[in-house]
């Protein structure tokens, strides 16, 4: 039986989100089988061509394609200098991002 395209991709968004769920899980007793959940995770996206939610994308260093997990493999910290922002740095490589927190006027 052949599936459509369509079937596919929700095929492997549903992968995709149970693997990070199962990440968050495994990084706190093992932080190398979580990087190994996102890894594969990352190459289904890529061979399906199904885009990452954001709120998962950020959970994953740019560099180094490690698992972000606050205080284990991260580190969070809000700044306000400049313009209000969150830093994110990867305690694997050390690449920082930073996402701005909005202003309510």
């Amino acid at each position: 039986m052949k599936l459509n395209r369509t079937h596919v991709r929700d095929l492997a968004r549903q992968r995709i989100e149970r693997l990070f769920s199962l990440a968050n899980q495994a990084v706190k007793s093992d932080p190398r089988l979580a990087n190994r959940y996102v890894s594969i995770a990352l190459k289904i996206s890529m061979r399906t061509r199904v885009r990452i939610p954001r709120e998962l994308k950020r959970t994953v260093c740019r560099k180094c394609k490690a698992f972000l997990y606050p205080g284990i493999t991260s580190r969070v910290r809000v700044r306000t200098r400049r313009s209000p922002h969150v830093s994110v740095t990867c305690l694997n490589c050390g690449t920082v991002r930073r996402y701005l927190l909005k202003r309510d006027y």
